[in-house]
């Protein structure tokens, strides 16, 4: 069984064949996907899902591009959408100042405020972090969030040894298949295995040899290959280690 620890099935790309992508899925041996919100409606369709479909989870929160249209009441509708059995973290959550499509200022807050809400319910949180890295981690040392995933990790292996004394866990996806890839081949080179896991960011960063087009869970496959390549342990084996990853980091049973 591989698991997707970070997929966006709640997306309007997928509005029209869900159903075939989830057969897919299970076809390649995905057995566990977690859909995470972007923003408030999308964090109630991913629990929505969650709630229908056996092999999915879902975590919930407001991402940095979408900090600026937050109000006042963001903390109580994350609350009550964390009530749900299937929910399972707080996210996807962070920085971006990448495209800086909210103020930076505002994302800080917007960020703390969430943190604040896992901390408040002793969840795990989904961070993204984008050309943001000193300033994720200072937030982030602020909160000392229960258990703390740093998403499609795309960081230095300076940062990520600073993840690693704190206790962090780092997910990888599609771009570690990239021919061109450079620091998500030596990070994941270096990293512990007990502290990985893989997601495919659908429907963005689909991997070699599908790169281009519209990603999917089924993809998961080529980037436990590659995973398996530089970490010189067979797929069956590293599946079976990065799912044990899953249950303890998420607290949740995915089954044989």
């Amino acid at each position: 069984m591989i698991v997707d620890v970070h997929c966006h099935l709640n997306h309007e790309d997928f509005a029209g064949d869900l159903e075939a992508v989830l057969e897919r899925a299970e076809a390649a041996g995905v057995g566990g996907i977690i859909n995470v919100g972007w923003d408030l409606p999308s964090s109630a369709k991913a629990v929505e899902l969650a709630e229908k479909i056996d092999i999915c989870w879902a975590a919930v929160g407001v991402h940095p591009h979408d900090a600026k249209d937050v109000d006042g009441g963001m903390e109580q509708e994350l609350i009550k959408l964390a009530e749900h059995p299937k929910v399972v973290a707080i996210g996807e959550v962070g920085l971006d100042y990448h495209y800086d499509h909210s103020p930076r200022p505002v994302q800080q807050e917007v960020f703390r405020r969430q943190l604040a809400v896992a901390r408040q319910l002793n969840m795990p949180v989904v961070i993204h972090s984008r050309e943001a890295d000193r300033d994720t981690m200072l937030i982030l040392e602020e909160f000392a969030p229960p258990r703390c995933l740093l998403h499609c990790y795309g960081g230095s292996w300076e940062t990520a040894q600073l993840g690693l004394k704190r206790g962090y866990y780092f997910s990888f996806g599609g771009p570690v298949t990239f021919k061109n890839a450079k620091r998500p081949v030596e990070v994941v080179s270096k990293l512990p295995v007990e502290r990985l896991m893989l997601e495919t960011d659908a429907p963005y960063l689909a991997p070699e040899p599908n790169r281009g087009k519209r990603n999917e869970p089924a993809f998961l496959v080529h980037t436990l290959g590659r995973v398996a390549q530089l970490k010189e342990i067979p797929e069956a084996d590293l599946a079976r280690l990065l799912k044990e990853n899953v249950e303890s980091f998420f607290q949740i049973s995915l089954g044989a």
